[in-house]
């Protein structure tokens, strides 16, 4: 512990004693008073970036316990991403939360808690560099995550939903861990990534477990990101859960999701590329198709948007399978960046998506429906508007974020030759757009269902404009996020691959 370098895990360190005691001071609260919790998970997550903010600027990359672990500038981008996604989150909820109270069985400080816990998983995931710490990472957000679906414990639904989440979380979890054991024995006992790498560079590796060990960590990755044919937990969960726990589940996490396919994939199994590329390109390519398709068939929104985040992983892997091509370690950049680029861009709009969804909800009623939507601009112009926006960014219709998302990852589908796929990606986007349109139709053509007022209390108003405002100035000038994400992948691959011929 004393040659332990302590000062990249700060951000995690202050996380897990503010958490701990924010549940701790929410026990002797009132539910008058619960907005004090609110106000100190805001806080810490202000605190967090503050000190990840100092790590990210100074651009080194220091690993620390036994390189169990590692603070680079790929760690730090994500994280700071995630802070934003979970404190979004927390500010679009708090109404919702507030309204439904005990009685709706949110019991709100065990939500904060609960949300700041699996924030901590998230971390250890995006900054593991050994497949011990990037499992505890991944069970310390699963576990939280459980628990926050099925909060809700006097609806049926909701119960439903955690339970399947459960049990088939668990399984993915079961194969992860099982890919990982195989890879652990097929290297001579290497947990480090650096060492696994080094092993299987060393061509004295039986390549049999190896490949096996490949298939199993990648069918547990393609659980987590809900890619097809391990997708059919989301449409359930995502609709079953509370809408902020969607919203938790369905932003942040595909970040820590992202960190942990780069780091166990790239950093760890790069000179395997041409076996798990092959995998990555069936499961995008099904998770394309199936996602588009089966969405146009769906009233619920939540359950609509659940099969549109199946296409939109299906993209993110088209994007990480179109990596290295010959060789080409500047192939694999530009692929690996975008695909970043589309996991944080993903995130914004899913946010804005769901905010709104949020917003109409009350007390009582929940806006999952299409026909909730209807007449949405003549009860709210600007909030129809933001939600105009986070449609047609999800269609990748131009000039917004989702458009240049899409291109920078069809442009690196193009590098690798098979043409046939961008193109495929291109028809069932147009396929998909359909869904996204017809949501602003009911908004903008249909007769309102519902006229009462739209209460919402001023800072989700202010962030919620903000966030539609973010995915139409950043698809205008992506320039400065694409940079963040490819300086983000270069130095850390250059560094990475430093540390293994070293």
């Amino acid at each position: 512990m004393n040659n332990m370098n302590l000062i990249p895990v700060y951000p995690e360190i202050f996380l897990l004693i503010a958490t701990s005691a924010i549940l701790l001071i929410d026990m002797f609260l009132p539910e008058s008073k619960r907005v004090i919790t609110y106000l100190l998970s805001l806080a810490a997550l202000v605190v967090c970036a503050v000190l990840t903010f100092a790590d990210l600027n100074s651009g080194a990359t220091v690993y620390t316990f036994n390189n169990m672990f590692v603070s680079d500038p790929l760690a730090n981008l994500l994280k700071l991403f995630t802070y934003l996604g979970v404190g979004v989150t927390l500010i679009y909820s708090r109404q919702y939360n507030t309204a439904r109270g005990i009685t709706g069985g949110m019991l709100g400080g065990e939500y904060y808690a609960l949300a700041l816990f699996a924030l901590l998983g998230q971390m250890v995931m995006i900054s593991g560099n050994s497949f011990l710490s990037i499992y505890l990472g991944l069970e310390l957000m699963s576990l939280s995550l459980y628990a926050l679906v099925a909060l809700r414990r006097d609806h049926a639904a909701s119960t439903e939903a955690g339970m399947k989440y459960f049990i088939l979380g668990a399984l993915a979890s079961g194969f992860l861990l099982y890919g990982m054991s195989m890879l652990y024995g097929a290297t001579g006992g290497a947990l480090e990534l650096n060492e696994v790498f080094r092993a299987i560079v060393s061509g004295t590796v039986d390549r049999t477990p190896l490949v096996f060990g490949i298939v199993f960590v990648v069918a547990g990755l393609a659980f987590k990101l809900g890619a097809v044919p391990f997708h059919m937990w989301v449409p359930d969960v995502y609709q079953g859960s509370p809408t902020p726990v969607t919203l938790l589940l369905g932003a942040a996490p595909k970040l820590a999701t992202f960190a942990i396919t780069f780091r166990l994939l790239v950093e760890g199994m790069l000179p395997l590329a041409v076996d798990w590329q092959q995998m990555l390109m069936v499961l995008a390519v099904l998770s394309i198709i199936l996602g588009n398709v089966t969405a146009i068939a769906q009233t619920n929104i939540k359950r609509m948007l659940a099969y549109s985040t199946i296409s939109h992983m299906g993209f993110m892997l088209l994007g990480m399978m179109s990596g290295v091509v010959d060789g080409n370690l500047f192939s694999a950049v530009n692929a690996y960046s975008s695909s970043l680029f589309y996991a944080v861009t993903y995130v914004i709009t899913t946010l804005g998506s769901f905010g709104v969804i949020i917003l109409l909800s009350r007390s009582g009623f929940e806006a999952d429906t299409l026909d909730d939507f209807k007449g949405l601009n003549q009860r709210s112009p600007w909030f129809a508007a933001v939600m105009m926006i986070m449609m047609f960014s999800l269609a990748g219709i131009p000039p917004l974020v989702g458009f240049y998302a899409k291109l920078s990852v069809l442009q690196a589908a193009m590098a690798t030759g098979q043409i046939w796929l961008p193109v495929l990606a291109v028809i069932f986007s147009l396929i998909g757009a359909f869904y996204y349109i017809r949501v602003v139709k009911v908004m903008y053509f249909d007769e309102p269902a519902d006229n009462s007022k739209i209460v919402a209390t001023p800072e989700m108003r202010v962030v919620l404009s903000l966030n539609g405002i973010a995915a139409l100035a950043i698809g205008l000038w992506p320039g400065h996020l694409m940079d963040a994400c490819t300086n983000a992948i270069v130095t850390t691959l250059a560094t990475f691959l430093s540390k293994v011929v070293a």
